[in-house]
């Protein structure tokens, strides 16, 4: 039996890491769960799974989980530090699943135990690229990738030579206002944000499509995990979210992955590897879908696109600053401080007030280093919400 964990189980990654693990128990030894507010869903599956342990990353709910896992035998802790320590119990294979910075720490001790590591938590890669990579390399851990757009570009160069790769092509859905009009997303309330016309999601991940900083996220996650020149990575509009990503190469082919969009695919991909099995996933019938189609972005539109490509050509801990600024901004956008395309405003603000801050200069990247930035970069952003309240 394989040894498995999953961090961030309450949440949509989580919930179908789970679905795939459930059907097949024999298969897995589940090790920890870890969640947020869902007390409820975290216990019944730890109960279901017969987890070692589960994991609120609430300290002030311990005792709720506690009463929840009565007469079982599944073991109850809470917060980061019980977070990072579920993580260092031996496991063969992890789920990254958990939302945010917070989801960086666990990957890196699960990372540095040398296993197999499910990355979908977007932040780990953005934020602390090199040094999730050099954990991976020193410690003969392995990372997969499980967002589609990253399973897809993994799945399109198996056998494949890198150094004939020229381009990179990771479509975008255009989220909940891609038809809108410019001074229409300017009004944009949360609640509108929040429906995701081809996804089921949780509320920020859906706010970030509608704003593309999901993709912008991904353009860096690209560059970190496949070592690539940014300017190779490109981004689609593609309503149909069928086609999750291409690879062009030197010949003038492109390979292109086509699924429905199911994040259980990705996740399927990754429990598996090296093999690829069977999945409960609908099957596309290209004949009824009749055609696909895509469309440049509108940077004007999306200008978290134009910063992405910014903060890899900074480099260094400016993708701290980055993800920690849209957390900030985000927060503010659900709480009505701030509009809609705002967000933006706030990100570049606050990665220009950094750019010359000991942060972006310090030549070694650590998870002190890291936090440190983070740190500095959520009170600037703030400072900048503020300003424009004012």
């Amino acid at each position: 039996m394989r040894k498995v964990s999953v961090f961030g189980a309450t949440g949509s990654i989580g919930q179908n890491t789970i679905d795939l693990i459930a059907r097949e128990p024999d298969a897995y030894d589940v090790v920890a769960l870890s969640g947020g507010q869902n007390i409820a869903q975290l216990a019944k599956d730890a109960r279901r799974l017969g987890a070692d342990v589960a994991v609120t990353a609430d300290e002030s709910r311990l005792e709720e989980l506690r009463a929840a896992l009565a007469g079982s035998d599944v073991a109850a802790a809470a917060g980061a530090e019980a977070i990072a320590e579920a993580a260092a119990r031996p496991a063969d294979w992890v789920m990254s699943a958990i939302v945010g910075a917070a989801g960086l720490r666990p990957g890196l001790v699960a990372l540095e135990q040398g296993a197999t590591l499910a990355l979908a938590n977007k932040e780990s890669l953005v934020t602390a690229g090199a040094l999730i990579m050099q954990t991976a390399a020193k410690s003969d851990g392995q990372i997969l990738p499980v967002d589609s757009e990253h399973s897809a570009v993994f799945q399109g160069l198996v056998g494949e030579d890198m150094s004939a790769v020229e381009r990179i092509i990771i479509t975008a859905s255009g989220g909940a206002f891609r038809d809108w009009a410019l001074e229409d997303m300017a009004k944009a309330t949360p609640e509108q944000a929040s429906s995701h016309p081809n996804w089921n999601m949780g509320q920020r991940i859906t706010i970030d499509s509608a704003s593309m900083f999901n993709k912008a996220l991904e353009v860096i996650e690209t560059k970190e995990f496949f070592q690539c020149p940014h300017e190779m990575i490109e981004v689609l509009v593609h309503p149909e979210s069928m086609v999750h990503a291409l690879v062009g190469f030197n010949d003038g082919a492109l390979m292109a992955h086509v699924g429905p969009p199911d994040m259980r695919h990705a996740i399927g991909y990754a429990l598996h590897y090296p093999e690829r099995r069977k999945l409960p996933v609908a099957r596309l019938d290209l004949a009824k879908i009749g055609a696909l189609h895509f469309r440049d972005p509108d940077l004007q539109r999306y200008p978290a696109l134009r910063l992405a490509h910014e903060v890899l050509a900074t480099g260094g801990h400016a993708g701290a600053v980055f993800n920690a600024a849209k957390e900030v901004a985000l927060d503010g956008f659900i709480g009505h401080r701030i509009g809609f395309l705002q967000m933006a405003e706030v990100v570049e603000e606050a990665l220009e007030r950094l750019s010359g801050s000991q942060c972006l200069k310090n030549a070694e990247m650590t998870l002190d280093t890291v936090i440190e930035t983070d740190h500095l970069a959520r009170k600037t952003a703030l400072e900048v919400i503020k300003e424009q309240n004012r």
